[in-house]
């Protein structure tokens, strides 16, 4: 179709019939600028959701190396007490508590077949030596306070041994405190 004008596309287009001769036009200037302001924008908010995301990663790690970190302490307590109640278990005369200061220095003495075994509360640790001229070996670092005592109960004489962890987390949730309870075979029955 021919005009004075100029040549008709067939193809309609959203702002009606266009020209083929005529030349494209630029957008006009603010439409440009709108665009860079929508750029802009799209930048900042996912540089929000980018650092909400990273502080995110950052803090779930930080809890799941204090969760390994207490599993840890767990296990080495719950160690350290199995082997005590074995000791204590396999007692074969009464066992002696020994206290130098208060709650500074304190040692079990448990007397056995093989010798005897002593533990010993000393400068944040709990050793363990098996017979006189053993070396001492750690049973348990890192403790804050130990107690161990004789608890008598209606028919049984048992041992308690109370540990509490010292605690590496500014904030605890939870004291890491262990209660051990043993029973020495000769002392079953009153």
């Amino acid at each position: 179709m021919k005009t004075r004008q100029g040549t008709w596309n067939t193809s309609e287009t959203v702002n009606g019939p266009r020209l083929r001769n005529r030349p494209a036009q630029n957008p006009p200037h603010w439409q440009q600028g709108f665009m860079l302001v929508d750029c802009l924008v799209y930048l900042a908010i996912w540089a929000v959701v980018a650092g909400l995301a990273f502080s995110a990663f950052y803090r779930c790690l930080s809890y799941s190396k204090n969760l390994a970190r207490n599993a840890d302490d767990i296990a080495r307590a719950l160690k350290a007490g199995e082997r005590w109640r074995e000791d204590v278990r396999a007692a074969n005369r009464p066992l002696q508590v020994v206290t130098w200061e208060t709650n500074v220095a304190q040692a079990l003495h448990i007397p056995q077949k093989s010798g005897e075994v002593i533990y010993l509360f000393i400068d944040g640790a709990v050793l363990r030596q098996e017979g006189t001229n053993a070396p001492w070996i750690p049973a348990l670092s890192g403790v804050r306070s130990s107690r161990m005592e004789k608890d008598e109960r209606q028919r049984v004489f048992s041992w308690r041994w109370e540990v509490e962890l010292k605690n590496k987390q500014k904030v605890a949730r939870v004291r890491p405190l262990f209660t051990f309870q043993a029973v020495a075979p000769e002392h079953k029955v009153r």
